[in-house]
């Protein structure tokens, strides 16, 4: 076969080995680590032989630092690390269990499955006890590091280690780590976490702290050095392909770092490399393709002036087309318009068509939301956010900041004197003659009980609260505060598909008491429409509803007939696997008793009061769950409820 210049034959080494098979990198651990302390003890002037970066004059690995990459030439692999240090007390108390939760979530391996953490001698880490070793740490790194051509590595587990094996001869002690590999992007990772402690890791010990320049460029060279050993060196042709294909990129390359290196005052001047004519070419190229989007504008053949933000614009631009490519994938070939509002200036209601993690170093994700208006939006979560709690599938309603409610303006316009009255809010609604009438009061007193845990309103007695003659303008403050914190409700955790023939108050159910007029004719919202006509049709099966000629007519109390339903449904399940009496709740009854746990309902989420002879399900608030297993008590109205945490004074 005649072979092709284009399609040379490529020899892949593997990693080097020793004759008795071990890594050929631990044979001289010991000496370099000798070598490293002696040259550190003579003044760490191998740390200014980089001459770009300033020595670091404080940490582990300053001279390592200096070292690192000094054999590699503009051949070597590519690695990109993502660092951050977290101090723990700072982070909060659940920050490492749900970092470390997220990167061995599923989905995550080469088959779709869930992801497995391994160690430097182990395959099955235990994550547990690897936090429990942790509790006492004053701070944690956390690393992602991104191979180039890492799908060609094969073993990313045995490059993972002798990294780190290397990581810990350049900082001089043992490290205590554990590793979850990714391949759930089109370039394969590795997520590493690191304690925060030098030695060994137990009894007193040191704290860990690596020098600056050691995180921003020792690592990175350290990790260049591995994969150029493990895979061999780019050859001519890999490296001119990748920066022809950077030419066209939407999104800030190499060639716009290089030229930002090279300009002055934002001018690039081109004859400055007048023996590397290739190079000129490709930079002369992608000069051309900024020049089509604005960036940069031609003075003469070799004078270009580069625009102020160009590198911020591309970035952007990077950022945005990764999005739309996310969303493209998660919708299936469904046509859509595409929303990326960074906030959203009106309230999005929709299905969670996918979810992922924006920022996997910070524990920062998102969600694909098929809106019932006929638009996709892409929406991002506020760091830490549980998204375990938000299935694929379920309705979600994201909120708005700077705009006053509608429950808000209806309260403010029955406030007579000051007050607020849910017995002369339910009379007006029934002279109005509106459809469920009590559930609608409901509403208001949660959003009103809501309020008063922020100070804004005050409780006199049940049913009345005392509203500030402000209360529109503190209500929009309020939201506005929540809104930058980033609020996003789930209204059901089931589909709407099975949400059709649900014994219990769906988010069908409360779309059919509300204005349909928002429901598109496009997208979801047209199947939310097809939906909720089965839905109707469901509800006349089970006497819940009349068909009088084209109308369909409601049983009055709907919600509370379905929810009720639901409830002596679980009550039985619970009893039968706990023992204990189910105690149904009636209208402003007292539940007291111990917080168990909660149950999720198509209802909602309820939670389980335990008096010790029996129980009672009360709808759950998330005020409530900081009380898990202590005393609390409750009052119900509805679907409203007013929790009474901590010891209430009595007889």
């Amino acid at each position: 076969m005649a072979s092709r210049d284009d399609d040379p034959l490529r020899i892949k080494p593997g990693a080097p080995k020793r004759p008795d098979g071990s890594q050929s990198g631990q044979r001289t651990q010991r000496f370099v680590s000798q070598v490293l302390k002696q040259v550190s003890k003579a003044g760490a002037k191998a740390s200014r032989a980089r001459g770009a970066h300033p020595a670091s004059s404080f940490g582990r690995g300053r001279v390592a630092a200096g070292l690192a990459g000094n054999g590699l030439g503009a051949d070597a692999r590519r690695v990109v690390i993502k660092s951050r240090y977290v101090v723990l007390k700072k982070a909060g108390a659940h920050s490492v269990s749900t970092h470390l939760r997220y990167i061995e979530r599923d989905g995550v391996t080469r088959d779709g499955e869930r992801g497995q953490a391994y160690g430097p001698e182990t395959d099955t880490a235990d994550l547990k006890a690897f936090e429990e070793r942790g509790k006492g740490d004053r701070h944690q790194f956390r690393f992602i590091v991104s191979v180039e051509d890492s799908a060609e590595l094969e073993d990313l587990r045995g490059y993972t280690r002798e990294f780190m094996r290397r990581m810990a001869t350049d900082l001089e002690t043992r490290l205590d780590w554990v590793a979850v590999d990714h391949w759930d992007t089109d370039n394969p990772h590795m997520h590493i976490v690191l304690r925060g402690r030098a030695g060994d890791g137990r009894g007193k010990g040191q704290d860990l702290v690596i020098a600056p320049d050691y995180m921003a460029h020792g690592m990175r060279t350290r990790a260049s050095e591995l994969a150029t050993e493990w895979l061999g060196p780019r050859s001519e042709l890999e490296i001119r392909q990748g920066l022809l294909r950077e030419v066209e990129e939407v999104r800030l390359t190499s060639l716009d770092r290089a030229l930002l290196r090279h300009a002055t005052l934002d001018r690039v001047d081109l004859t400055r490399q007048p023996n590397d004519r290739p190079r000129q070419t490709l930079l002369r190229a992608r000069l051309q393709r900024l020049e089509a989007m604005e960036l940069a504008m031609r003075i003469d053949a070799n004078h270009w002036q580069l625009s102020p933000n160009m590198q911020q614009t591309l970035t952007t631009m990077g950022e945005r087309g990764d999005i739309l490519r996310t969303m493209h994938k998660a919708l299936r070939g469904q046509q859509r318009e595409c929303v990326l509002e960074s906030e959203p200036t009106r309230p999005v209601i929709g299905r969670i068509a996918a979810k992922g993690l924006a920022d996997e170093l910070n524990d920062r994700g998102y969600l694909v939301v098929d809106g019932i208006d006929g638009h996709a939006h892409y929406v991002r979560l506020p760091v830490g956010a549980d998204l375990a709690a938000l299935p694929v599938g379920g309705i979600v309603e994201t909120k708005s900041a700077g705009r006053e409610r509608s429950v808000d303006r209806n309260i403010a316009g029955i406030v007579r004197d000051g007050l607020y009255r849910s017995a002369d809010h339910l009379v007006q609604l029934r002279q109005q003659g509106a459809a469920d009438s009590q559930t609608t009061v409901d509403a208001h007193v949660r959003r009103l009980e809501a309020l008063r845990r922020s100070g804004i309103v005050e409780r006199m007695v049940d049913g009345v609260w005392r509203v500030p003659p402000d209360f529109l303008s503190r209500t929009q403050a309020h939201d506005a505060q929540r809104a930058a914190e980033g609020i996003i409700e789930l209204r059901s955790p089931l589909p709407i598909e099975q949400q059709v023939r649900a014994q219990g108050a769906t988010w069908l159910d409360h779309q059919m008491m509300g204005n349909t007029r928002n429901l598109s004719p496009q997208g979801f919202g047209a199947q939310v429409r097809g939906a909720l006509q089965d839905r109707r049709d469901f509800l006349v099966e089970q006497g819940l509803a009349e068909r009088r000629g084209s109308r369909v007519v409601l049983a009055r109390n709907l919600l509370a007939t379905l929810r009720d339903r639901e409830l002596a449904e679980a009550g039985k399940v619970i009893q039968h696997q706990t023992g204990l009496l189910h105690r149904p709740l009636r209208e402003g009854e007292r539940a007291n008793g111990i917080y168990r746990r909660s149950v999720q309902l198509v209802s909602g989420r309820f939670a389980m009061l335990d008096d010790g002879m029996g129980f009672s399900l009360v709808p759950w608030r998330p005020v409530v769950e900081q009380r898990l297993g202590q005393q609390v008590s409750a009052i119900v109205r509805g679907s409203s409820v007013t929790w009474e945490l901590g010891r209430q004074r009595g007889r």
